[in-house]
């Protein structure tokens, strides 16, 4: 693989059978919701965004 231009890479991730693994996914994604609803400039952004997708789907 290094012959063809590759590298080995090793990552290191969240232990998924972890105990509370799923409690503090379901946490975080709380609190990114809450920031989500509370930022109304994004909430225009994304309507703004999708609707330039749509409008390019049209095309």
């Amino acid at each position: 693989m290094r012959s063809a231009g590759l590298r080995p890479v090793q990552l290191w991730m969240p232990d998924s059978r972890r105990p509370g693994f799923a409690d503090e996914c379901r946490r975080q994604s709380g609190v990114v919701a809450a920031a989500d609803t509370a930022d109304h400039d994004l909430m225009t952004f994304l309507d703004a965004a999708l609707s330039d997708v749509e409008s390019a789907d049209e095309r």
